[in-house]
C-alpha cells in the first residue's frame, strides 16, 4: 500500500543512508492500522487512500519522534483516522 519512495516522499528524505529504516516503519505502521482497525491487509486495501494516509502518518510520527515517542498519542491519532472502517468486535 505503501511504497518506500511513497514514504521518503513524504518524510522529505533524498537519501537512501535510512531506507532499511524507513521500510521497517512502514511495517510497523501497516501493523499498527491493522491492529487498530480490525482488519487485514486485504480488508485495508479497500479503502486505500485512508490506509495510506493513516500508515504515511504513522511513519511520519515514528520518524520524526524515534526517541521520544508517545505511543498513547499516536494509538488515539490512529484510532482517529481509522474510525470510520474500525471492525467492531464484540
Amino acid at each position: 500500500m505503501v511504497s518506500l519512495e511513497m514514504a521518503k516522499k513524504y518524510l522529505r528524505v533524498d537519501s537512501s543512508d535510512e531506507d532499511e529504516y524507513i521500510q521497517s516503519l512502514i511495517t510497523t505502521g501497516v501493523q499498527l492500522c491493522e491492529n487498530v482497525s480490525r482488519r487485514d491487509r486485504e480488508a485495508l486495501a479497500n479503502y486505500k487512500s485512508l490506509s495510506q494516509n493513516a500508515i504515511l502518518y504513522a511513519v511520519g510520527y515514528l520518524y520524526e519522534h524515534r526517541e521520544d515517542a508517545d505511543h498513547k498519542e499516536l494509538l488515539d491519532t490512529l484510532r482517529n483516522l481509522l474510525f470510520v472502517i474500525r471492525e467492531e468486535i464484540f
